[in-house]
């Protein structure tokens, strides 16, 4: 079978030029194989990014000491399950402030692809203030909760359960305050993520 010659400079251009373009970034000027890392960027996060790390790493070593326990010493710690539920508990919440400020929860845009953008300008305003007012509520409910419950301790730790829902209160007041951040931010722009999907790209 004859192939055509231009036929097969036509396939084996592109990859060339391919080739050529990626070696220019490994390559260095005397053609020495050289690869540097990109430089890494800490300022992009936030206070609540580096508390629920903290969290997470402090969850991680409870159940590891749990572990630990029950399958080399035989003798499980009893503290350490109720611990690490709310250390979880705690994780998830200051976290969930995260995903507000990066627009990563749960959201329906079917609607902004139909619409005429002039609605979905004001259907994306009645986002934001519908739900900033939600976890506004959110801190008033919790705030209330912990005043009920009192001084009512933890089932194995000697311990007041308002230090949990303590840290309940504090992933809503971070979600409050970073959702009024992405509403001033998305008036001020004139369009949201449920717009301009793009522009999740630009958000840190």
């Amino acid at each position: 079978m004859k192939v055509n010659a231009s036929m097969t400079d036509t396939i084996t251009a592109p990859i060339a030029g391919a080739i050529d373009e990626s070696s220019e970034h490994v390559f260095n000027a005397a053609g020495e194989f050289e690869i540097h890392d990109e430089t890494i960027d800490l300022s992009r996060y936030r206070f609540e990014d580096w508390l629920a790390l903290a969290l997470f790493w402090l969850l991680g070593v409870t159940v590891f000491y749990q572990f630990f326990t029950r399958y080399a010493l035989n003798d499980s710690a009893a503290w350490t399950e109720e611990i690490a539920r709310y250390f979880l508990i705690a994780t998830v919440f200051v976290g969930a402030a995260m995903c507000v400020r990066k627009n990563n929860h749960i959201q329906v845009d079917f609607f902004y692809r139909v619409l005429p953008p002039r609605l979905m300008r004001v259907m994306a305003t009645l986002v934001d203030a519908v739900r900033v007012a939600f976890f506004i509520a959110c801190v008033g409910l919790t705030a209330q909760l912990m005043g009920r419950i009192g001084a009512s301790r933890m089932a194995v730790v000697d311990l007041p359960m308002g230090i949990v829902y303590g840290a309940v209160l504090l992933g809503f007041a971070l979600m409050t305050w970073r959702a009024v951040i992405v509403a001033i931010e998305n008036w001020k722009r004139g369009a949201s993520v449920l717009e301009q999907p793009e522009l999740a790209e630009q958000i840190q």
